[in-house]
């Protein structure tokens, strides 16, 4: 992939450590733009499904590059095939992706390996997100969270307030909730919560779970999942200092949420 890119070192929220309790010091939320990889484009599925699928784009770098000409100072990017057979499998997009921005680049989907983990942050990327393997393989996120402090993100994918593994695909019997307090000993960046139902429907965020996992959470938490309106935006901001950003995916590409005007709007209100 490339040297890495010292421009993509990730600065987290300034905190203050108090045992095992952060207590945010402040900081602006992010609105942070998708890019969904499928068989090498860019796409928004409905609620997880792999058949449901909107392609937008098949030149990956050209959509990395109008986000960051919008605004973005960091992109969120879903290997959509990995999640599903548990490896990378859109590494050429994600390497040309990487090469066309200068921007911060995190990325998730089928990291199931501390190798995988190694081979993404020394190229450059800002942080990883690890989901299946934070609920399946608990040694294996330990060890990246020890090598790699504060930049392993975890991915909480709820349907109906479950863990979902394997690209959502199997919904697992452990609580969300329960997941995250299991992990508040790890060194985790933050905690980016998707509620699957929403995802890809454009009906707003689930801001009764989002608000229990902020009120959970000893980490930053980013929102995830049906966020398209600047409204949304702002109800999620309205959970407390804690939200570090929300991703934002179809509401961009359908053209319903304009991103310069929804940074605009987190900025003036």
């Amino acid at each position: 992939m490339g040297r890495p890119n010292s421009r993509m070192r990730f600065h987290s929220v300034p905190q203050r450590v108090k045992g095992n309790k952060r207590e945010d010091t402040g900081a602006g939320m992010r609105v942070i733009p998708a890019i969904d990889l499928k068989d090498g484009r860019c796409v928004r599925l409905r609620q997880g499904d792999m058949a449901a699928e909107t392609v937008y784009s098949e030149d990956v770098p050209s959509v990395a590059k109008r986000w960051q000409e919008q605004g973005a100072d960091l992109i969120h990017i879903v290997d959509l095939n990995g999640a599903v057979d548990g490896e990378p499998k859109n590494l050429p997009q994600i390497e040309a992706a990487m090469k066309a921005v200068s921007v911060k680049v995190q990325v998730g989907g089928g990291i199931r390996t501390i190798e995988t983990v190694r081979k993404y942050l020394q190229a450059g990327v800002a942080r990883v997100v690890l989901g299946t393997a934070a609920l399946t393989d608990r040694t294996f996120l330990t060890q990246a969270c020890r090598e790699f402090p504060r930049r392993i993100l975890l991915g909480l994918d709820a349907r109906d307030g479950k863990v979902a593994v394997k690209g959502w695909t199997t919904v697992s019997e452990t609580k969300a909730i329960d997941l995250l307090n299991e992990l508040a000993d790890h060194a985790l960046g933050a905690v980016i919560y998707t509620d699957i139902a929403r995802d890809g429907m454009l009906n707003g965020p689930n801001l009764l779970a989002l608000r229990e996992v902020v009120e959970r959470s000893c980490f930053p938490v980013i929102a995830s999942g049906g966020i398209s309106r600047v409204e949304d935006l702002l109800a999620v901001r309205e959970l407390g200092p804690r939200v570090e950003g929300a991703i934002v995916g179809k509401a961009l590409y359908d053209g319903k949420l304009d991103y310069a005007a929804a940074v605009a709007a987190l900025t003036h209100r």
